[in-house]
């Protein structure tokens, strides 16, 4: 169960959560939020899955 939230996460950050963070201000170096949203999950996402991967081995 724990490995399904965790493979939910990141889709729902990138599909469902968009139109919520889409607006310009504020902006991170220089870059609107819902870029900085966007590449901020896309680094996440790698973590989230080697903690499933690890979470895979345990079983």
């Amino acid at each position: 169960m724990l490995r399904l939230l965790l493979v939910a996460i990141p889709i729902a950050a990138l599909s469902v959560a968009v139109p919520l963070v889409n607006r310009v201000e504020p902006r991170f170096f220089g870059l609107p939020f819902l870029l900085c949203w966007i590449v901020g999950w896309a680094l996440l996402t790698p973590a989230f899955l080697w903690t499933i991967g690890r979470l895979e081995r345990r079983w």
